[in-house]
């Protein structure tokens, strides 16, 4: 099996990651981290990410956007996850998505080319708290248009133009300033995001005209690959930066990553990060081209993700010694950040689960059969999908 960016997405990661390296650095993270009571969405940023095309990857030509694969949007996923970006890109792109799948084409027309440039942000409430990720688990009730539920918590809710929330009877377009939607802001762990608790009561919402399980159940799983390809980022900028530290930090007249204990620990990291990346690139490949295996795709990445970011992280911590336990040192951030994700869209133990279910109901499929052409990454089988679960 061979995985491969293409040129166009190499050159995508190139410009992401120079733009955080030069414009938005770990300073910048800080001043979001310790300004807790901001809406946490910097206003350059947010337009950047707005000029430079990455609110639109997703979004089809026809609306103004790139219309460009989940691969690719994972790519920049990756990078905000390694660069811990705060903001809400990750909600407006997944309106979009909602739109793309479920919406009308009056309904797509309205909205999504305004998201694609950032003049609107948009956040989900798709699942109701600890839930697996699966259409039963929507948080509303809709009567007669009028959605009702507490939501649980949700990211930039109070800085939201537009939400879209998941109902028994599918997705709604809910404005977050409307009567009957109460926002409260939350104290979040993890300070590059902002969280709000959003209770329903008689909201008005406009439901998604074309919305059917099967088009939440999508939804679904690209969120979760883009949360695992996040998780990713975070997992290898956490081990990268561990092992050049302990290749200086000197204990006992030698560098503490000559120890075996530590480089053992540190080159098992490396197999594991490693793991979860491919499984991360595989997914976002399976659902681009709908193959026979994406659901045990999305289960085994996100699975792989949550738990090699929370290892690297941990790791990372520890093996700075003092300094890794400290406000002042970044470790943190990476570490609450993946806190954060792990139960995004399906924790560690919900997709393994998941991935039990499809295989013993048989849903896998033939084995193998995965599309291994026509993508924007090479595959061959479908041994990551099978093999890393």
């Amino acid at each position: 099996m061979e995985f491969a960016l293409t040129d166009e997405q190499r050159a995508l990661q190139d410009a992401v990651q120079s733009y955080l390296r030069d414009r938005f650095g770990q300073q910048q993270v800080r001043d979001v981290y310790e300004n807790p009571d901001t809406d946490g969405v910097p206003a350059s940023l947010w337009k950047s990410m707005g000029e430079q095309g990455w609110l639109a990857v997703l979004v089809p030509e026809e609306h103004e956007g790139m219309g460009m694969g989940l691969l690719d949007a994972s790519v920049i996923a990756r990078c905000f996850g390694a660069g811990t970006v705060p903001g809400p890109w990750l909600g407006t792109v997944l309106v979009g998505e909602a739109l793309r799948l479920a919406g009308s084409k009056e309904q797509q027309a309205e909205l999504v080319p305004r998201l694609a440039a950032g003049e609107v942000k948009g956040v989900v409430a798709l699942l109701r708290a600890g839930s697996s990720p699966t259409p039963a688990a929507a948080p509303a009730t809709a009567t007669g248009g009028a959605l009702s539920g507490d939501l649980g918590l949700v990211e930039y809710a109070g800085a939201a133009d537009t939400l879209v929330v998941a109902a028994q009877d599918g997705l709604y377009l809910v404005d977050p300033k409307a009567a009957g939607v109460t926002i409260t802001a939350r104290h979040a762990l993890d300070r590059t995001t902002r969280l709000d608790s959003v209770v329903l009561d008689g909201a008005p919402g406009t439901r998604l005209e074309e919305s059917t399980p099967e088009a939440l159940q999508e939804l679904l799983d690209r969120a979760a690959v883009l949360a695992a390809a996040d998780l990713t980022g975070i997992a290898r900028k956490a081990l990268t930066d561990t092992v050049e530290y302990d290749k200086t930090r000197v204990q006992f007249g030698k560098p503490v990553g000559s120890f075996q204990a530590i480089k053992h620990d540190l080159a098992d990291l490396h197999v594991t990060v490693t793991m979860a990346e491919h499984a991360a690139t595989y997914a976002a490949h399976a659902l681009d081209l709908a193959a026979p295996d994406k659901d045990v795709a999305v289960s085994v990445a996100k699975s792989k993700a949550s738990d090699a970011a929370n290892a690297a992280t941990s790791a990372m911590i520890q093996y700075h010694g003092g300094i890794g336990y400290t406000w002042e040192h970044d470790a943190h951030f990476y570490f609450k950040r993946c806190k954060r994700l792990e139960p995004a869209y399906g924790d560690s133990s919900q997709h393994r689960e998941r991935i039990a279910r499809l295989l013993i109901d048989g849903a896998l499929g033939s084995v193998g059969s995965a599309p291994s052409s026509g993508g924007t990454a090479t595959t061959q089988g479908t041994g990551v999908a099978a093999g890393a679960a």
